[in-house]
């Protein structure tokens, strides 16, 4: 089952994607209630989106289940979450969660590219791990793109519960570099965090994996396409530096052959390659 949920985030009210492994089953009625008894209040929804094919009839109460963060990429519409993947992922047995970041699909506040938003994936996760069928100590988290700056930073800041590993995805490692190699998106980054490279240069290093590095204290797996024209290669070269020379634990799965976006099919085994390496460290 997939859901929509509005949780808290600071003051916000936002959005973000809920989905329960193959063959699980939770009712929007527990759901509800979950959300509501964690945050104190009682105008937080749960909305089932997609249901499998094949009757889940498991109930979620009787596993204990790994959770996969996935930090989705782009701004507003752009980048959005997405379904199909939300199903590709939670075929793995994980308990799948996507914030989409405050100010998109309904949600309140407005998105600073991994500023306040963090917070948004934060939140999440400490709703998450205080259930009482989440594997407290299998938390990993992913991001795609733009969200391997959300993803980064929540690995860092999470500390009950912290996170056992981090996946960056065609992630940005420098979004300073970003916003040079990115004329097109100059005007947003300028707008959502307040200004440029040159007036801001700690804003936009204070967002970038690479100067976070230091402080990740799990297991990092870089995957990069060779060929990806909207995050240049060269991030996926400078996190991999700077893992090597902090003599961090870290792994690297290239594609040589392809860029941002991967064909379904090799998607799909990408995915596995990554819950393979999740599951075995």
């Amino acid at each position: 089952m997939i859901y929509q949920i509005s949780y808290m985030s600071d003051n916000y009210q936002v959005k973000g994607y809920l989905a329960l492994p193959y063959g699980v089953i939770a009712s929007t009625e527990q759901l509800t209630d979950w959300l509501n008894s964690f945050y104190k209040t009682s105008t937080l929804e749960v909305l089932p989106i997609a249901c499998p094919l094949h009757p889940a009839t498991k109930p979620i109460g009787e596993g204990q289940y790994p959770v996969f963060v996935y930090c989705r990429g782009g701004i507003g519409r752009v980048g959005s979450v997405r379904m199909d993947w939300l199903e590709r992922f939670a075929q793995h047995g994980h308990i799948v969660f996507a914030p989409c970041y405050r100010g998109a699909e309904g949600g309140e506040g407005r998105d600073e590219f991994g500023g306040g938003d963090v917070e948004d994936v934060l939140s999440g996760i400490r709703w998450l791990n205080q259930l009482p069928f989440v594997d407290e100590q299998r938390i990993s988290i992913m991001g795609f793109s733009r969200g391997s700056v959300n993803a980064a930073q929540a690995a860092v800041r999470s500390t009950e519960p912290p996170l056992s590993r981090l996946i960056l995805w065609g992630g940005v490692s420098d979004l300073a570099r970003t916003y040079e190699e990115r004329i097109d998106l100059r005007r947003m980054l300028k707008r959502v965090i307040g200004g440029s490279t040159g007036k801001y240069p700690e804003r936009y290093e204070a967002r970038s994996p690479v100067a976070l590095a230091e402080q990740i204290h799990c297991p990092v797996l870089v995957i990069h396409g060779r060929q990806d024209l909207q995050v240049d290669y060269s991030h996926a070269e400078n996190m991999i530096q700077r893992l090597q020379e902090l003599d961090k634990e870290y792994d690297v799965q290239i594609y040589e052959d392809y860029g941002h976006h991967m064909p379904e099919d090799v998607h799909r085994q990408a995915i596995t390659a990554m819950f393979d390496w999740i599951q075995q460290k």
